[in-house]
């Protein structure tokens, strides 16, 4: 993610207007780079790979509907829901 991004950027990230927005169910995502994973309904997560260290602490975690993780995922797998991953729009992901 860039270091900084201007209003207009951020506003248009968060309403998944990029080219990176992307919809899921159970079909496993993975060579993702999402900075922003949304629920919007209950939605199980099977596994998860990303940037924190303790993301894996997620696996067999349920999501209620409304929850957003904000945090670098690199793939995910849900066991039962449906998930929106945003990408950073402007390609600069070396933050």
């Amino acid at each position: 993610m860039s270091t900084f991004d201007t209003d207009n950027t951020l506003l248009m990230e968060m309403l998944g207007k990029n080219y990176g927005t992307e919809v899921f169910t159970t079909a496993a995502q993975t060579g993702k780079d999402w900075y922003c994973i949304f629920f919007p309904v209950e939605s199980v997560i099977s596994t998860i790979a990303g940037d924190p260290t303790n993301i894996t602490a997620l696996n067999g975690q349920t999501m209620n509907a409304g929850t957003t993780l904000f945090f670098r995922t690199t793939a995910i797998t849900l066991t039962s829901g449906i998930g929106i991953g945003y990408r950073e729009s402007d390609g600069d992901t070396s933050s």
